[in-house]
């Protein structure tokens, strides 16, 4: 069965081409220029991958809002943004509401597609290991179930994006040791640049954080990359 890859984007030439991109790859698309109408078909029945403009007609952050929208409804759906909009600022605000990735539309359709291949193998990784029994790694305060990819701090529930689970898995693993940034890609299945696999990380601290403002289980190695602190096992 074909994946199914929903596109919002208000340019109705733009939309087409990446409509026809996406098929011409095997892919299922529904498209929508709006944010409206995208969240009520979506809410009917959700995508294998979503893939968001930031700016969307006379609403200029109105796929951040859909983004938000959307992770209510799915903490595992794997969702892009693709825009025009490529600063810092617009790039941590999209990765801070949950999506899993945050490109521009100068990228290649290649790489692009690299990124929708990588998320989506991921999915389909997760659907497979919910067959299982549950899965626990604890690391003193920190309990991690990998086949439900839930996370409790202090048996407090704390709530994690696809992304941030398997990085953040990835570093409690093996405590002390230093993880890249392209080891953390790996351990999450996707391609990201230095700064959004950074961007994931502040992310996840600041998760913690807003739980237990003493929070120190991840350090960074500067210049190498980031560590599970070994005194939190």
């Amino acid at each position: 069965m074909k994946k199914h890859l929903v596109l919002i984007e208000d340019e109705p030439a733009i939309r087409d081409n990446y409509r026809a991109a996406f098929e011409r790859r095997g892919y299922r698309v529904s498209a929508y220029g709006d944010r409206a109408s995208a969240y009520q078909a979506l809410h009917q029945e959700l995508p294998d991958l979503a893939i968001i403009d930031v700016g969307l007609g006379d609403e200029p952050e109105g796929g951040f809002l859909l983004c938000q929208d959307l992770r209510q409804l799915s903490m595992t759906l794997p969702i892009i943004f693709l825009t025009a909009r490529d600063s810092d600022i617009d790039t941590v605000h999209g990765l801070r509401l949950g999506a899993d990735d945050y490109v521009t539309k100068d990228m290649s359709i290649d790489h692009l597609l690299a990124r929708i291949t990588a998320l989506l193998r991921r999915a389909d990784a997760w659907a497979e290991a919910l067959q299982k029994p549950d899965e626990l790694l604890r690391r003193g305060r920190l309990t991690l179930n990998v086949d439900r990819m839930t996370v409790a701090w202090n048996d407090q529930p704390i709530d994690l994006t696809v992304t941030e689970f398997w990085m953040l898995h990835s570093l409690v693993r093996h405590p002390g040791h230093v993880r890249s940034r392209d080891q953390l890609m790996d351990a999450a299945s996707t391609v990201l640049d230095d700064n959004t696999v950074t961007s994931h990380i502040k992310r996840i601290r600041r998760k913690f954080q807003q739980e237990d403002d003493q929070f120190d289980g991840i350090q960074t190695a500067y210049g190498m990359g980031y560590r599970w602190n070994a005194h939190e096992v």
